[in-house]
Parts: C-alpha cells; sequence; structure tokens
C-alpha cells in the first residue's frame, strides 16, 4: 500500500487511475485504522500539491468510480479556493474552459444530467468559486454567454439557472464569509447592471419551457434574485400575472410560484413607490380568488391532512398570508377589498387550528402583531374621541369601537376561541399529562414552549383590552363546560381544563380590577367544586395544578382581598402534604411566588386577624394558621429551602428594624436549634462531626441559611452573626481533615466522606458569597465578614492539594471586590498572594483540568480589574508580569467563555490606564509590542474566530495609544533600527516585518504596506477598523480557506445588541398595557 501510495504523489509519471480507486474505496471499506490514516495522510497530501488539479480531467474521464471523481473534484475545488490567484493566467484559462466545456457536456440532455447529477452540482459550485475570482473584470461576456446558451437546449438550460442562483446566493447572501467588502460592492454592482439579461433569460423559460424540472429550477432561482433586485421587475413587468395565472393554478409549481409570491410580499412598504400600490392590491385579490378555487377555509384542516404535499402548501400558505398583512394591511384596508381580506384572515384563522407547532406560532406571530397595532390604534381612537377620559383607557375599552375594529371583530372572537383552545404550557406548571396519559411531574422545561406561551399570553392580554367582556364569555362558557358538562357531550378532560386555566391566568391585570375580581372569584368557585366533584388521585393532582397557577397568576387579587390569599395560602399549604409527584413542588413555587408578589399583607396586621401571618406562621399553632414546623414536615430538603425562602420575602418586607431581627430569630428556630445541637455535641465529641449523616445534616442546615440570604437580603447578617465562627471553625476542620486524607492518598478525594466535607465547604462559601451579594451594607461587611474570612480560608486554599481546592473561595472574594470596591483595595495584594499563583499552575497546565476553577479565576481578574484597578500596581512588577501573561494566555485558550474573559479583562485594563498616564507609560513600555503579536496570533487563528471584534478593539486601542505618542521612552535600540526616529515609525516598521514573517506568501510587500498604513489611519471608527481586518483575513483567506471564517462573534454581538434594543422596547410596551408585564415582573403595590 506504501509503495502504491508514493507512485500516486510522484507527479512525473502518468496516473495510475485503476490504483487510485482501489486507495480511495479502501477509504471507504478498510476498517483497519492504521491504514484508514494512512490513506487519509495520502488525500491530504495529494489535495495540497501544486500540481494536483493537472490530474483531475484524467480522473474525470477515465474512472468509472463515483468517490474517485468527488475526490478529483474535491482536489479541484481547493485549487480553485486556496491556490487561484497564485496559478498563472494560462493555467487559470485552462481550468476555467475545461469546467465549462463538462458543464456543458453533462447538462445537454437529460440522460446525461441524471447520470451526473452529484458531479454536475460540485462542477457548477466550483464555477462559482471561480467566477468570484474572475468576474467582472476577467470574464466580462460571463452573462451573455450563459444566457444565450439557456436559450439553445432546455436542459442546459436549467442547469444554467442553477448556476445563476448560486452565484446570487454567494454574491447576496455568503459572501461576507469570503469576500472583501470592495469584491463584494463590485459584484453586486455588475450582477444588478446585467440583471435585464437574466430576467430576459427567466421570461422566456417561463413562457416557452415544457420541461417541468427545468421550470421549477427558473422558480426557485427567481426567488433568491427577488430580494435584491430593482422593483421595475417586479411590479412593471408581468412576472406576478405568471406566477398567479400561469403556474399557482398547478399543483407541481405551486409551493415554487407561492414562495416567489412571498418574497414579492415581504418587500418593505417603505421601499414600494405608491403607484405600485394598486399592484399589490390587484395581486392580493388574485390569489385570494384562484386560493378559493384550490380549497376552501373550511377544508385547510383537511387539506394538510390528507392532500399530498398538503403540508408544504400549507405552510407556504401560512407564510404569505402573514407576510403580506404583517408588510400591506394599510394598503389592503379599503373598501373594495374589505371582502378578500376577511376571507384571507378567515384561512389564517382555519389554519390556526391545524395540529402542526411550527404553522401555529408563525400564525400566533401574527395574531400578536395584529392585536398590538388594533390595540394602540384603538387607544389613539379613544384619545381623539374622549381625550378628557384618555388616562383611563389602561383598564376600559370604549364604549363604541372604530369602524377598524368592528371590521375585524368577527375573527377576533374565532382568534380568541383558538387561543384559549391551543394555549401553550406556562414554566410554572410542573404537574403535566404524559403521552401515556398518566399524570407526572415534568422535569424538563421546553423553551420553544415556554416561549409560544408568552406569545400567546400577550395576544390574549391585547384581546382582551379590546373586548374584555367576549373574552370572559368565551372563558366562564368553557369552564362550564367542564365544570357541567352538557347532556351527550364531551365531559371534563385534563388538558382541555388545564389549557383554559392557563389562559386564564394568562390575562391577569388585563380587566378593570372590579371585573378581574367578577371573574377570578366565578373561576376560583368552580375549579374547588371541580375538586369535589370528580375521583382519582391523577385528576384531583391535575385541578389542584391548575388551582395553584391560577391564583399565583393575580397578586393584585390577592393583595385586595386578605381572607381569599389567607384561604389561598392555607391550601398550599394543605397542598405541602400531598405526596402525588410534583403537587408539593408546584405548592412550594406558587408560595414562594405569592409571597415575593404580596409580602407586605403578611407582615400587616390584617382586619379580624389577632396577630399578623408571619407571627402565626412562626410562633404557632394558631386556630387557622399551621406552625412552620407542621407545614414543612412532608416535604423534601429542595421544598423546604423554596418554603424558608419564600417566608424571607416576607420577613424582609418588615420596616421595623427591631422587630424583623426578632422575626428573623423565630425563623431559624428550628435550624438553629439542629445546629446548636450539632455543635454542642461536637465540642465534647469532635468525632461526632465526622460521622457522615452529620455533615448531610450541617449541609442541609447551610442550604436553608443561603435561600433565606438570598430573598432576605441586609436583615440576614443578623442570623449570619449567630453561626458565623463556629461555621468558619466547622469549615477549617473539614479542611484539614481533607488535606490529611488526600495527602495520605490522592484517590480519597473521590471517597463519599471527603465529598460530604467538602459539600459543606461549598455551602459555607455559596452562604458568604450571596450575603455579600445582597447586602447593602458595605462596612460591616468589609469590618465583620472580610477579616475571619481572610484568616481562615485564603491559607486554607493556598495549602490545600489542588485536588480540594474550592473554586468558590475565588468566586466569593470576586463577589466581595465587586461589593466593597475600593474600601477592600487594601486586602487586595493579600488575597492575590493567597490564590494567584497556586491557582495559575493549576489552570495552565493544560485547557481542560479545573474548569471553574479557571472561570472563576478570571472572574477575580475582572472584578480587581473594573473596581480595584490600582490594586494591580500595588504588587510587586514581577507578580505583574505574571498577571498579563495569565491574561494572555486567556486569549489563546480554546474555550470561549475562557477567551472572551482574557479579551474583556485585557481591553478594559488598556481603557483603564487611560486615565492613568504615568502607570499607562511603563505599562506600555514594557508590553505593547508582546500585546501587539498576541493579539495578531490570536486574530489570524481559525480557532480564535469568536473573538474577532473584541480583538479587534483591543488591536485598535493600541494603534491608537501608539499614534498618540505612547508610549513616550523608545522601546527600540536606535544602533539596531537606524533612520528610525520615534515609536511610531518602528512599531509600523515590525508590524511589517511580523506579518511578512507570516504571511508573505499569502500577501505581497505592497499589499502588507498598505495594510499596516491603514492601521494607523485615525480617521476609521470601530466598524471601517473591523472592515479592514475582515478583508485582511479574507486575503488570507484567498489562499487557504481553512485560515478563516467569519467572524461569529461580530453577528453575535450584533444579535445581542438587538436583544437588548428589544428588551428595551418589550420594557417599555409592558409598562404601557396593562397586563402585558409578566406576574413575577410586576412591581408590588402596597396596600
Amino acid at each position: 500500500m506504501a509503495t502504491g501510495l508514493e507512485k500516486l504523489l510522484d507527479f512525473n509519471q502518468p496516473l495510475d487511475v485503476p490504483l487510485l480507486d482501489e486507495v480511495v474505496m479502501a477509504m471507504y471499506t478498510c476498517r483497519d485504522d492504521a491504514q484508514r490514516k494512512q490513506i487519509n495522510a495520502f488525500m491530504t497530501a495529494f489535495q495540497e500539491h501544486p500540481q494536483a488539479w493537472t490530474r483531475v480531467d484524467t480522473i474525470l474521464e477515465s474512472t468509472k468510480c463515483d468517490q474517485s471523481k468527488f475526490f478529483a473534484l474535491a482536489t479541484l475545488e481547493a485549487c480553485v479556493k486556496q491556490r487561484w490567484k497564485v496559478l498563472p493566467p494560462d493555467q487559470r484559462e485552462l481550468i476555467k474552459s475545461y469546467i465549462v466545456n463538462v458543464i456543458v457536456r453533462y447538462s445537454s440532455d437529460e440522460e446525461a444530467l441524471q447520470r451526473t447529477k452529484m458531479q454536475l452540482g460540485k462542477l457548477n459550485l466550483i464555477l462559482v468559486q471561480i467566477l468570484k475570482h474572475e468576474w467582472p473584470h476577467n470574464w466580462k461576456d460571463f452573462i451573455p454567454q450563459i444566457v444565450e446558451s439557456g436559450k439553445t437546449n432546455e436542459t442546459l438550460c436549467g442547469n444554467n439557472m442553477q448556476i445563476l442562483k448560486l452565484l446570487s446566493e454567494e454574491v447576496f447572501e455568503f459572501s461576507m464569509k469570503q469576500l472583501t467588502s470592495k469584491k463584494i460592492d463590485d459584484l453586486k454592482e455588475r450582477l444588478t447592471e446585467e440583471f435585464q439579461l437574466i430576467y430576459q433569460l427567466c421570461e422566456f423559460v417561463m413562457q416557452n419551457a415544457k420541461n417541468v424540472t427545468t421550470l421549477q429550477t427558473t422558480l426557485q432561482c427567481f426567488l433568491r434574485f427577488l430580494f435584491w433586485i430593482p422593483l421595475y421587475y417586479v411590479f412593471e413587468t408581468n412576472l406576478i400575472d405568471m406566477l398567479l395565472h400561469k403556474f399557482f393554478p398547478h399543483n407541481q409549481f405551486r409551493c415554487d410560484s407561492l414562495q416567489c409570491l412571498t418574497e414579492i410580499a415581504a418587500i418593505e412598504s417603505k421601499n414600494v413607490d405608491p403607484k405600485y400600490h394598486p399592484r399589490i392590491q390587484k395581486m392580493y385579490f388574485d390569489f385570494i380568488t384562484n386560493l378559493t378555487n384550490v380549497v376552501h377555509p373550511d377544508a385547510i384542516k383537511q387539506y394538510y391532512e390528507e392532500v399530498d404535499g398538503g403540508e408544504e402548501f400549507v405552510q407556504r400558505l401560512t407564510l404569505f398570508l402573514t407576510t403580506i398583512f404583517k408588510t400591506h394591511l394599510p394598503i389592503l384596508e379599503t373598501q373594495e377589498l374589505a371582502t378578500g381580506l376577511i376571507q384571507g384572515l378567515q384561512y389564517l384563522a382555519q389554519i390556526s387550528k391545524v395540529e402542526d407547532d411550527e404553522i401555529f406560532k408563525i400564525c400566533v406571530e401574527y395574531w400578536h402583531d395584529l392585536a398590538d397595532d388594533l390595540y394602540h390604534k384603538e387607544h389613539h381612537h379613544m384619545m381623539q374621541a374622549r381625550p378628557a377620559i384618555a388616562a383611563p383607557f389602561a383598564s376600559a375599552v370604549p364604549q363604541i369601537p372604530s369602524a377598524r375594529l368592528q371590521t375585524y371583530s368577527p375573527i377576533l372572537v374565532q382568534v380568541r376561541r383558538i387561543l384559549i383552545d391551543r394555549m401553550p404550557k406556562p414554566e410554572e406548571v410542573l404537574v403535566v399529562e404524559d403521552e401515556n396519559g398518566c399524570v407526572v411531574k415534568e422535569h424538563l422545561k421546553d423553551v420553544e414552549v415556554v416561549a409560544l406561551h408568552k406569545m400567546v399570553r400577550e395576544t390574549l392580554v391585547f384581546l382582551t383590552h379590546l373586548d374584555h367582556q367576549q373574552t370572559e364569555e368565551i372563558m366562564i362558557e368553557k369552564l362550564g363546560l367542564q365544570v357541567h358538562p352538557s347532556p351527550g357531550g364531551p365531559s371534563w378532560s385534563r388538558q382541555g381544563l388545564s389549557t383554559l386555566c392557563w389562559a386564564i391566568g394568562s390575562i391577569s391585570g388585563a380587566m378593570r380590577e372590579d371585573d378581574e375580581k367578577k371573574f377570578l372569584v366565578h373561576v376560583i368557585k368552580d375549579l374547588l367544586g371541580l375538586v369535589e366533584i370528580v375521583r382519582g388521585k391523577d385528576n384531583k393532582a391535575v385541578i389542584a395544578s391548575n388551582i395553584m397557577y391560577v391564583v399565583g397568576q393575580y397578586p393584585r387579587f390577592l393583595r385586595a382581598h386578605w381572607k381569599f390569599l389567607k384561604t389561598v395560602v392555607n391550601k398550599l399549604f394543605e397542598f405541602m402534604h400531598e405526596t402525588h409527584p410534583g403537587v408539593q413542588d408546584m405548592a412550594c413555587e406558587t408560595f414562594l411566588k405569592i409571597c415575593q408578589r404580596c409580602k407586605h399583607q403578611f407582615v400587616k396586621h390584617q382586619p379580624q386577624e389577632h396577630s399578623p401571618f408571619i407571627e402565626q406562621l412562626l410562633v404557632g399553632p394558631h386556630q387557622t394558621v399551621c406552625d412552620i414546623g407542621t407545614t414543612i414536615q412532608d416535604l423534601e430538603a429542595h421544598q423546604q429551602n423554596m418554603f424558608y425562602e419564600a417566608v424571607g420575602y416576607i420577613v424582609a418586607a418588615e420596616n421595623d428594624a427591631e422587630r424583623r431581627d426578632r422575626i428573623v430569630m423565630e425563623l431559624f428556630k428550628l435550624p438553629n436549634s439542629r445546629w446548636q445541637a450539632k455543635i454542642e455535641r461536637a465540642m465534647v465529641e469532635p468525632s461526632f462531626l465526622l460521622e457522615q449523616e452529620t455533615m448531610r445534616e450541617i449541609a442541609k442546615i447551610l442550604q436553608i441559611n443561603v435561600r433565606v440570604a438570598s430573598s432576605l437580603g441586609t436583615p440576614y447578617v443578623t442570623q449570619l452573626q449567630q453561626i458565623y465562627e463556629r461555621m468558619l471553625q466547622v469549615y477549617k476542620m473539614y479542611s484539614e481533615q481533607i488535606s490529611a486524607a488526600v495527602a495520605g492518598n490522592a484517590l480519597s478525594a473521590k471517597t463519599s466522606a471527603v465529598r460530604l466535607m467538602r459539600a459543606v465547604k461549598r455551602e459555607t462559601l455559596r452562604l458568604i458569597e450571596t450575603t455579600v451579594d445582597k447586602s447593602e451594607d458595605v462596612q460591616r461587611i468589609v469590618t465583620q465578614v472580610v477579616p475571619p474570612l481572610v484568616d481562615y480560608v485564603l491559607e486554607d486554599y493556598k495549602s490545600n492539594h489542588p485536588e480540594t481546592r474550592d473554586p468558590e473561595v475565588l468566586s466569593v472574594f470576586a463577589a466581595i471586590i465587586r461589593k466593597a470596591g475600593d474600601a477592600i483595595t487594601d486586602q487586595v495584594p493579600r488575597i492575590l498572594g493567597a490564590v494567584f499563583e497556586c491557582t495559575l499552575a493549576m489552570i495552565t497546565a493544560n485547557m481542560e483540568d479545573y474548569p471553574e476553577h479557571r472561570i472563576n479565576f478570571y472572574m477575580l481578574l475582572k472584578e480587581i480589574n473594573q473596581k480595584c484597578f490600582r490594586a494591580f500596581f500595588q504588587i510587586p512588577g514581577d507578580v505583574f508580569k505574571v498577571v498579563i501573561d495569565s491574561i494572555i494566555w486567556a486569549i489563546k485558550h480554546r474555550e470561549r467563555n475562557i477567551a472572551d474573559a482574557g479579551l474583556t479583562i485585557l481591553l478594559e485594563m488598556l481603557r483603564n490606564l487611560d486615565g492613568l498616564a504615568d502607570i499607562a507609560q511603563q505599562f506600555y513600555a514594557q508590553f505593547l509590542l508582546s500585546l501587539l503579536h498576541e493579539t495578531f496570533s490570536v486574530l489570524t487563528d481559525k480557532e480564535h474566530e469568536p473573538g474577532f471584534k473584541l480583538q479587534c478593539e483591543i488591536l485598535q486601542h493600541l494603534v491608537c495609544r501608539v499614534e498618540q505618542g505612547m508610549p513616550a521612552a523608545a522601546i527600540f535600540n536606535a544602533a539596531e533600527h537606524p533612520g528610525v526616529t520615534d515609536n511610531r515609525q518602528f512599531v509600523r516598521a515590525h508590524l511589517f516585518k511580523m506579518l511578512s514573517d507570516g504571511f508573505s506568501e499569502r500577501m505581497t510587500g505592497t499589499q502588507l504596506q498598505d495594510f499596516v498604513a491603514a492601521l494607523f489611519d485615525p480617521s476609521k471608527d470601530k466598524t471601517a477598523f473591523q472592515t479592514l481586518m475582515r478583508d485582511f483575513l479574507v486575503s488570507l483567506r484567498e489562499y487557504n480557506c481553512d485560515q478563516w471564517t467569519q467572524s461569529s462573534l461580530s453577528l453575535q454581538l450584533e444579535a445581542q445588541n438587538k436583544e437588548a434594543s428589544r428588551k428595551e422596547e418589550e420594557a417599555a410596551k409592558w409598562q404601557s398595557v396593562p397586563g402585558l408585564m409578566p406576574v413575577m415582573q410586576r412591581e408590588e403595590v402596597y396596600m
């Protein structure tokens, strides 16, 4: 085999095609890993050989093996992508002519096209790659050639259309990955200029072709053109008429023509000249007329389920209708088109009933937009009609709806019913019915369902504002059929009741308060009555789940009606003793939600109560409220934690500090008594702490403290003081035990005893971090919490075996620095001295071990950088150099989050230095050249492409400081660099040499000089600088396609910016529409 491979790599001998076939087939059939690696190495070496492309024609013409043909084509593609610009012009012309001839030969008749279909597709792609290099400057007549050849032969024409489609996609959709910005502009301009010829070919084919495949390809090709071609070709030609009347009526072209019509409908209204509005109106009217000949609205569901291709057609139809309504609804709302408009919406309403999640989601998006628009237009209508009462519109729809709303009302009735019937499950609901009909606890959240629920909820809120009475009537009617089914009709169903209750919960806050009260009392009364009627634990669990969800969604009602709130909470306490899967979890979560939204009601002394609810709960027993011990006795540990967190929110609402501290002590009476009992026994019998059950109990007690600290906030420090010293002593004792065990045998770190001791240590650190994060008393944290922590924890961390060092130590001190800022600066050198070098040694040994330590280490550096920057310059210079080295190591890390952390820290450090001139001078004198080198190193490394935008910002910052004269002292030896007069000149020369050493084979010296000069252009903003860097990387990529691909981070950051803007807009929308804001994000109104 080895001899044969060497023979194939000898380009001085004729190619042995049968031997190549044998080798290629062995790659697919051989099971010997060593031999497969050998063959793979041969294939790579063959494709990388400068003369490999010369073998392609021999292989294609001689072999019968399809795998060998694909290998040959892959070799040719690699040559075109990677080596095209270094090939002599005559060789480029030879390759181009050969590919064109083969494509013509393969696609000139139907039999050859079908036989070579796969190879032809690859050849088309290669031709487009060549076009990106050669067209238009070196192949000016390409478009006329392909158009004229297309008119001679139908099958050839179909393939030509495929090539034009690929070219359009490459230029207008995928060009950012592979072309410089100037090249992209040139290609777009030329393709637009020559589109008239392309259009003539498409029109010629659509009018004259008989071959179905050719027509389908032409329609698919034109689809790729529609979003960029001049609007003249859309609205002033017979294109729309051909799509509507020649192709849409025929089943084989219906979906393709519908896609083209959807793309036309998607042209933004602001880009459409008003003179084209009648054309759009006629397009819509003719479409609806033709659609009625295909399927009646009431038969849509049947068409979807029974007709061949029905699923695809209904999906395409949904996209067309929603697109044209979203984009051009105002010009369709004319008296002449009113019937057609309602008919189109009727189709969409019927489509919304189809059991297809994707189609339903598309429909809901449109109903959301329509309801939103109607609500705000109705608001405007009301303000004009009755300006004096405009403000109360938030809770009352105008008595006389506008003519526009009346037009849509019949459709909105259907939409309300559909959305109520198909309401997705909210994430708060844990008790669900599985596919087998069993009622179980849900363990995983479906993020798509959660997102869909949010959209349906908002839509129902808008619809409720538009006509709350109708929404209420529909829900009451459906609830009545569940509770009191009509004779002979369907009985209640779990799914039917659940979706109804989810819909009822979704409109919280969308009615006037008195209407909401009447509605909710009716709902709860019926649900409680249903609990008494139905039999079976599963059925009762489902109803209980729905009751808990509904009451949890109406905090405004609960706050205004204490007796009802108390009844609800006591009912939740009952459910906490119900062992059916999911019921206890949901009861605890609902109690937590209510405590967050109604906390003031529980500390307030309510009428006809002898004391506030919180005191009854904590002190107990009481005739109407069980004490806390009795309430939680059947709950599991995580449920008890949730319960304590909920009570923590209540306690935080108490404004009297003395009374609040007393309540805190009462709240922790049970956990503290268990804690104290264990500590007292341990003082007499130290080995007691080493019992595994003791460790578990201590961890549980600390977990309760963590949850209460998160909800109680600053007042929790009162409780922490009770256990802090003993807790740190237990921490130290366990740490010593762990170190002793690991010192004897490193494998003992995996034993259950050591894991339990480490669990206690983790909970201790988590408690301290939570307390610090939630506390606003910074002085108390710095003076009372930090000193003992430093004494106990830092030295312990430094002396521990690497396997037993807790990464939470790093996050605790990061939290302290984040909270305390300058107040803790003097302690930072000591913190770094204890954790820096030992942690760095752990995380830099390789890139895989200790991932949590690595993340927390850089989080600590980030906090020091942001909050205590001057502390970096209180440490010795050699240590600071190690800090910089650690940041550089981070930006070169393969893990995305670590690399991003390193880039962020470095960029913030450079910005911080801008305000410290003296320190900045020293910093740049020492680190400028190395930072430039390392930044270019990751910029040109494919593995680090996600960091492109941050890398560009760092590089731009560095060159800008150089251009501004930073540092002032020379960073070069004048004797070694004669003629260099300042740092600006030296850095330019240094960068040119560095880039020449690395990329002289890929770019000319002139190109590199121009690039370096452009780097220092002070007029470039961030976007222009990134474009410069992208073009530089694309130039490198033209030599080697694996060197760089499009920066995903730049796209991601753009998406993040859009997401931030979306959230701001959403927050503003929530404020303007009552009930739209999710319940858990609404501010509690103290009553």
